[in-house]
């Protein structure tokens, strides 16, 4: 069994094919696929953050209101950019978005990618402090971030408040029990994906990696979920990890899906150049008939080694080809690789 849910990058534009042509567009279209994912038996609704772009920007607002007309299908981020977040603001809005849910979000944060803008975070008023990198910010205020969930108490209280306190330091408020336990670390490196098992994070490996070894994207995906869990054993925790992985999978069921996404069969892994001149690998698309998804995807390490897939959804065709895309997965896809 495999928890399988969608991922959106909630893209919208003024394009005449598009079916979300306004940010409005894409927030209730991103409600209401939720809401319909989970009637059709879809795990998770998880969406990407991106700043200074026509793509979903602030999270928490969406994940409330999915929250509010869902009861069961878990809501996730994959990820937050930690560079431009408050974390201490970051925890009440967390905290409320998940009581509202009822204890349904799964966080993925992380230090950051490459942005719209030059250093984008500089325009929320953050930076780096001395001898610190934006990566060492990102992951500085990941850690302020989980200690602060933890719900105890830090700040002294005020000796004549405007209403009675609690004895003892204060807490942020809402607390939501644990919200902590459900946040996961989006890592680009072997190493990184070792740092958040070492604090007690998830993994979420998306479809882009450093490239560290030259081998295949799926199996140097797997090694690093690998050392993850190795990780997560050695620091002693006490509960269960567990590792998302994302993959573009288009079922080719008609001759719409054909149209739309015949030409990515046979797509290959590809290499770039991102940030800092860093080598990465990005993995390859995967479209066909279910029969040969079924033969491609049981080869794909990586899948086997998580527990969770994330199936990116091109958002902008709208709500119903988006469920019908989804749906093709869980009845024709899943259950011949035992998912379901």
């Amino acid at each position: 069994m495999k928890k399988i849910g969608f991922l959106s990058f909630g893209h919208w534009s003024n394009h005449p094919a598009y079916k979300t042509r306004t940010a409005s567009d894409t927030l209730l279209q991103s409600i209401d696929l939720a809401v319909a994912a989970e009637e059709i038996g879809l795990d998770g609704a998880y969406f990407r953050v991106h700043h200074f772009a026509a793509q979903l920007a602030s999270p928490f607002p969406l994940l409330s209101a999915i929250g509010a007309k869902t009861s069961k299908i878990e809501i996730g981020t994959g990820v937050i950019d930690m560079r431009y977040e408050n974390p201490l603001y970051m925890v009440e809005d967390a905290g409320a978005a998940d009581l509202i849910s009822g204890g349904r979000l799964q966080l993925g944060i992380s230090r950051g990618s490459p942005e719209q803008v030059i250093d984008g975070w500089r325009y929320f008023g953050y930076k780096p402090a001395e001898g610190e990198t934006d990566a060492d910010m990102g992951r500085n205020k990941a850690l302020q971030f989980l200690d602060k969930l933890k719900g105890i108490g830090f700040a002294q209280p005020n000796p004549s408040p405007m209403f009675p306190n609690p004895p003892g330091l204060l807490r942020l408020e809402p607390h939501s029990r644990g919200l902590r336990e459900r946040i996961w670390w989006g890592a680009a490196s072997n190493a990184t994906a070792i740092w958040a098992a070492e604090n007690g994070m998830h993994l979420q490996s998306s479809t882009l990696k450093f490239d560290e070894s030259g081998k295949p994207f799926h199996v140097q995906q797997a090694e690093q979920i690998r050392l993850y869990k190795e990780a997560w054993k050695k620091a002693g925790h006490q509960r269960e990890p567990r590792v998302s992985v994302s993959r573009s999978v288009f079922a080719l069921i008609t001759d719409q899906d054909r149209y739309f996404f015949g030409q990515e069969a046979g797509r290959v892994d590809k290499i770039g150049i991102i940030e800092n001149d860093k080598r990465a690998i990005f993995g390859r698309s995967y479209a066909g008939e279910p029969d040969q998804l079924i033969r491609e995807l049981a080869q794909d390490e990586a899948i086997q080694e998580a527990d969770t897939l994330l199936l990116t959804i091109p958002n902008t065709l709208g709500v119903d080809y988006n469920v019908h895309m989804l749906s093709s997965i869980l009845k024709h896809v899943a259950p011949g690789l035992g998912w379901r």
